[in-house]
């Protein structure tokens, strides 16, 4: 790889500036001499030859936007000369093979975890309390302030001392010193836990359940349904008013469709049939504490890497994920599914224009199709409320290379990695298949790892280029940067930094056998991610409304 510019596939009419280039400078490029007609700042991308007004931008291979006006060879390419422009798609049109990576190193390892009775292995081991109605979220928190500090889960906050300290100041009339006060960090409690195999009890507030279209409230029974039978969960608290339309009733039923015969303890109880909120209240704490007492005799064991079930998600990227992080999760993808686990690629509005490639991945027509139709009837949802795909890419995208959808997305779709796709999830759908899962959400962040641990991911990995602060309450999401100045700036949140593969001093295969032996450790509980250590329990989910 040249380290300061590069074209990511043969096909391509454009190259992705690597580092800062200047304007005037000549780039010398097989047998073409550019000289650049504007400054090319790192992750931008600038014509490899003239493009005419109306002409196709490709990247990645693929067809990545057209022309607004001329472009000269060397200029950058901005969001004033290009807008998006994807490739169509169609039915299954080919099959696609696949070549499975070497897998020698890692057949014979195994991670501790925690074995449920369905055959299901969680990377953890939670608690969870759940209010099936808004209305209840003041009671979840009451619960939360009795539980967490008793029970030895809270995390020292080091703010919470700050704010002593300035109240101090202030009551003593020295205002004036508040400014130099320094944050220190509290050293974290060891061994205060009461319970010693349950890492911590969470509390999934939202603000769904009633007041919005049935729909919403069905695919919330559903998903919270998911959480439940995720292998991470031990057990859970359900708080309900009695009469929104999120009915305990259809969360047992959707229970019920994932496992009929779930033997997880799962309390339910309904303050209209309690009586006072302090009957409710002294009934869930004293109900849910008993049964994290049994929850707490399971322990960690050894368990083969089939068992693990793979989020692939990216958030805040930036113009090098499409070429570090991304393909590095994608090989660890691949890593998986050759060793008979499960990967879930989300995001519906991030895979504009790579749609035909997925569909030739599909193991048969009929999974094919399914995605064919989501993604038509998802498009057209957006397109109903005056938006669309092409609206996707934020304002920090676009500052940092990715000027259109189908550029952002020809760059997400590689966390996919190479594998065949075994199945297409809609929304709330639960993966049971070996190999790579296809996952109606949106692009949100939030809303899509939420979606993905109610899919039944055991570990979520995340790629970003520009530093999001993201987690999940139940499955431990491992950052992974694209670039090593956001490693070296923003450390609390990566886990991960890919940034050697723009350096050179690293392989994507190196990189993504790095990544899943940093899997293995958390996955065995060795090792918390920043976003737990941050307690960054972000749960959101999707009201099948437009969310882009």
């Amino acid at each position: 790889m040249n380290h300061r510019f590069l074209q990511i596939h043969p096909l391509d009419n454009v190259l992705v500036a690597l580092t800062d280039l200047d304007s005037g400078e000549n780039i010398q490029f097989q047998d073409k001499n550019i000289i650049l007609k504007n400054h090319i700042a790192a992750k931008h991308k600038f014509a490899l030859e003239y493009i005419p007004k109306g002409g196709i931008i490709y990247m990645y291979g693929s067809m990545v936007g057209k022309a607004v006006h001329e472009i000269p060879q060397g200029a950058v390419l901005t969001t004033s000369n290009v807008h998006h422009e994807a490739n169509t798609f169609s039915e299954k049109t080919e099959t696609t093979d696949w070549e499975k990576p070497d897998i020698s190193k890692f057949k014979n390892r195994t991670f501790d975890g925690f074995y449920r009775e369905d055959g299901q292995v969680g990377t953890a081991n939670y608690w969870i309390v759940v209010p099936l109605v808004f209305c209840e979220n003041r009671n979840v928190e009451i619960i939360k302030q009795a539980f967490v500090e008793e029970l030895g889960f809270s995390k020292p906050n080091p703010f919470k001392s700050l704010v002593q300290q300035m109240a101090e100041l202030y009551k003593r009339g020295k205002k004036e010193a508040i400014e130099a006060l320094e944050v220190t960090q509290v050293l974290e409690k060891k061994d205060q836990k009461l319970f010693h195999n349950i890492d911590g009890i969470k509390f999934l507030t939202h603000q769904g359940g009633c007041g919005g279209i049935r729909q919403d409230s069905d695919a919330l029974c559903a998903l919270i349904a998911g959480y439940i039978h995720n292998p991470n969960v031990a057990g859970a608290t359900i708080l309900s008013l009695g009469c929104q339309n999120a009915q305990p009733a259809i969360l047992q039923e959707k229970i019920n469709k994932l496992n009929s015969k779930l033997t997880k303890p799962v309390i339910i109880l309904e303050q209209q049939k309690e009586g006072t909120e302090q009957q409710l209240l002294s009934l869930a704490i004293k109900q849910t504490f008993l049964a994290m007492t049994e929850a707490d005799q399971i322990q960690r064991k050894p368990a083969p890497l089939s068992k693990l079930t793979i989020g692939l998600e990216c958030g805040g990227s930036d113009g090098f994920s499409g070429i570090s992080a991304n393909p590095a999760v994608g090989h660890v993808s691949d890593l998986i599914v050759a060793l008979g686990g499960k990967s879930i690629l989300s995001e519906f509005p991030e895979l504009c224009g790579v749609e035909q490639e997925l569909i030739n991945r599909c193991v048969d027509d009929t999974i094919a199709k399914k995605f064919s139709k989501l993604m038509i009837a998802y498009a057209a949802s957006a397109e109903a409320v005056g938006s669309g795909f092409d609206m996707n890419p934020s304002p920090g995208n676009i500052k940092d290379g990715l000027i259109t959808d189908a550029m952002k997305s020809s760059g997400a779709a590689k966390k996919g990695g190479n594998s065949p796709v075994v199945d297409v999830l809609d929304y709330t759908e639960y993966a049971t298949k070996a190999g790579l899962n296809l996952l109606c959400t949106p692009g949100n962040d939030v809303e899509s790892t939420t979606a993905m641990a109610g899919s039944g991911a055991n570990i979520i990995l995340f790629t970003t280029g520009l530093g999001t602060p993201t987690g999940n309450p139940i499955t431990p999401v491992i950052k992974v940067s694209s670039n090593s100045k956001l490693a070296e700036k923003m450390p609390d949140i990566i886990d991960v930094n890919t940034g050697g593969i723009i350096s050179g001093e690293k392989s994507i295969p190196e990189m993504g056998e790095e990544m899943l032996e940093h899997i293995i450790k958390v996955a065995s509980g060795e090792m918390k991610t920043k976003a737990q250590l941050l307690e960054q329990d972000d749960f959101i989910p999707w009201k099948r409304g437009v969310s882009l």
